[in-house]
């Protein structure tokens, strides 16, 4: 293909290093198609005839339909998919073959197929994010009024419901989703045509182009066009973030299933067991979803690192492109799936859960805020008398709504009995009315909210 400047071949090593099949194989249907668009352009242009452009597209067909067959037979000489197609569509219709390439240049390309995989990656990320929510959702409305502690530190806080903290990560895929949507408005602008970096002399027509690929427009600068990777950044970022939520995710689940917490159980299903302790039930699943965040978040940084000290426009360096896309869509796509799968399957174990909510005087803040409002109390002075009460309940080894008023008096006299009703866990869930609370009524209210937000998609 670019052989007529150079008298002899390249090195074994520079053929090595050079040829990138075996990682942008995956690319041959965003080739096909491209190609497929750019041959009816050029035929309705007059700048191929109309008898090549249906040759072409025939055999370009041919061509899918082997590889979709794993008939593709790969050949480092040739580099790479797009090369591997065009010599296959050679060896099928003859001289019309060599007339595909008229007005492109493999640098446009490549940032045109490569623009397609990852519109396709984002849209399955997309449908992967909704099946997690629907998961999600589903739990958390199950669970809207199941007490559990809330934490700050690791440490029992205030007492929240089950479907309130399982609505918080409903909360973080709708940004993941929204990121992975802006991604792609503004990805949807097409490069072929672009040719190496100047545009082309051809008459060609980009808009059709564009529109036969299901882009909004052609890309506005024609260097721009074949240096572009901000396209792929966007994707690796917002798969970073997503992963970071589901470790996060995943991470809680691990320790809930531990012993020492006991809030969940793992199904078989997304279980594993140990090969020398028979006691074992190991949670390698959600563990597996943490580890693949490391290396997500190592993809991202590995492509802004490629990309920082190249000049414009089109360098031999966004070869390496693709391996931390590709590494990061397949993790993704496992772990979101993995992570529905579990959600949906946990047998969540809802009195282990209240009795930790009930541990830790989890109700300090209700007597604070009592004492602020009914006793008319400064909130900082409130504070400090529900530490003493707190102590006193330490010291007495009963919870604070174990307490009686009389004890409750001797701290501090503006006590009054009608707080007692309010130290249960159930009574401090119920008054968090504030939007966004965990009252259990406002929980079954957001995942309506959450549903008919979906509807509306």
């Amino acid at each position: 293909m670019w052989g007529g400047r150079f008298a002899g071949g390249p090195a074994a090593v520079m053929r090595a290093i050079n040829s990138s099949i075996a990682v942008d194989r995956r690319l041959w249907r965003q080739d096909i198609a491209a190609s497929k668009a750019h041959a009816a352009m050029l035929g309705a242009q007059g700048i191929i005839s109309a008898d090549d452009a249906a040759a072409i597209d025939r055999g370009l067909d041919a061509v899918a339909a082997e590889i979709a067959g794993g008939q593709l037979v790969e050949d480092e000489a040739l580099e790479d998919i797009h090369m591997h197609v065009e010599h296959r569509l050679g060896e099928l219709i003859g001289e019309a073959a060599g007339r595909l390439h008229t007005a492109r240049s493999r640098n446009d390309q490549v940032a045109t197929d490569f623009k397609l995989f990852v519109r396709e990656a984002i849209d399955k990320a997309l449908a992967a994010i909704d099946a997690l929510e629907d998961a999600l959702l589903d739990r958390a409305e199950e669970h809207a009024a199941t007490i559990m502690p809330g934490f700050t530190h690791l440490q029992s806080g205030q007492p929240v419901t089950l479907g309130h903290h399982l609505m918080a990560y409903v909360a973080m895929l709708g940004r993941d989703r929204s990121r992975f949507g802006d991604a792609r408005a503004r990805l949807n602008e097409c490069p072929l045509g672009s040719a190496a970096l100047a545009g082309t002399s051809f008459p060609i027509d980009r808009d059709a182009t564009a529109a036969a690929l299901g882009f909004d427009r052609p890309t506005a600068n024609s260097i721009d066009s074949v240096s572009d990777r901000d396209f792929v950044v966007d994707y690796l970022h917002a798969a970073a973030l997503t992963s970071v939520h589901l470790s996060r995710l995943a991470e809680e689940i691990v320790l809930w299933a531990s012993p020492q917490f006991g809030f969940v159980h793992l199904p078989d299903g997304w279980s594993t067991g140990s090969s020398i302790m028979p006691n074992k039930r190991n949670p390698d699943a959600a563990e597996l979803v943490r580890g693949h965040c490391a290396r997500i978040v190592g993809d991202l940084v590995a492509l802004l690192v490629l990309l920082k000290g190249l000049p414009l426009a089109y360098a031999k360096d966004l070869q390496d492109d693709k391996p931390p896309l590709f590494d990061a869509h397949d993790l993704l796509m496992l772990s979101l799936a993995a992570m529905a799968g579990m959600v949906a399957e946990l047998e969540f174990v809802p009195e282990r859960m209240r009795a930790a909510a009930a541990a830790g005087h989890a109700t300090a803040t209700d007597l604070a805020d009592w004492l602020a409002v009914a006793a008319g109390v400064p909130f900082r002075e409130a504070h400090h008398i529900a530490g003493r009460v707190v102590a006193a309940a330490d010291a007495a080894g009963k919870a604070l709504d174990e307490m009686t008023i009389d004890e409750l008096r001797a701290i501090d006299p503006r006590i009054g009995p009608d707080v007692l009703p309010l130290l249960s866990v159930e009574s401090s869930v119920a008054a968090r009315r504030s939007a966004g609370g965990t009252a259990p009524e406002l929980v079954a209210a957001a995942v309506r909210a959450a549903r008919e937000a979906r509807g509306r998609r």
